[in-house]
């Protein structure tokens, strides 16, 4: 048995001394592309069915409200406004801000910028009816009431104020 001993001894330190067997070689990762930019869908551009003006101007306050809810705010304003912002702007035949401007501001810097914005922001606006463009585009002001918190309510459909 000793003898079997001393004969299995060498076997085994020579198998101990092999490396294990050799796994093959990853597969080669295909090749990637890098990702083609998409282009932005252009918002669509709904047509207005408001009759008048001041309709016009109400679907316009709601679509500026509607495309900026995270400076919307809901309840009523409180009774010492932070800021009030009067913008004039146009919009084009087919829908587009032309232009925009501040006509008056109690120089809060932030609720400007935020007013500016979020018209901007709106952009592309209902197509006004026919009727209501004057020289291809129909002028329109409108008034930001802020919060104090920096969130605001368009006057045309705005709630009440709360009573001091």
């Amino acid at each position: 048995m000793k003898y079997q001993a001393l004969l299995l001894l060498p076997l085994m330190l020579v198998a101990a001394c092999t490396s294990p067997p050799v796994a093959p070689p990853p597969a080669p990762e295909p090749k990637r592309e890098k990702p083609v930019a998409q282009p932005k869908a252009e918002p669509k551009v709904t047509q207005s069915y408001a009759a008048t003006a001041d309709a016009y101007k109400r679907e316009i306050a709601r679509h500026i409200s509607q495309n900026n809810l995270a400076f919307i705010y809901t309840e009523r304003p409180q009774a010492l406004l932070r800021a009030v912002i009067v913008l004039k702007f146009s919009i084009s035949a087919d829908g587009k801000l032309l232009q925009k401007e501040i006509v008056r501001t109690n120089r809060d810097k932030g609720a400007e910028a935020t007013a500016l914005t979020s018209i901007a922001n709106a952009a592309p606006f209902p197509r006004p009816a026919i009727q209501l463009v004057q020289n291809g585009k129909i002028d329109l002001t409108e008034t930001w009431l802020f919060n104090n918190d920096g969130r605001f309510q368009l006057r045309t459909i705005a709630l009440p104020q709360i009573d001091e």
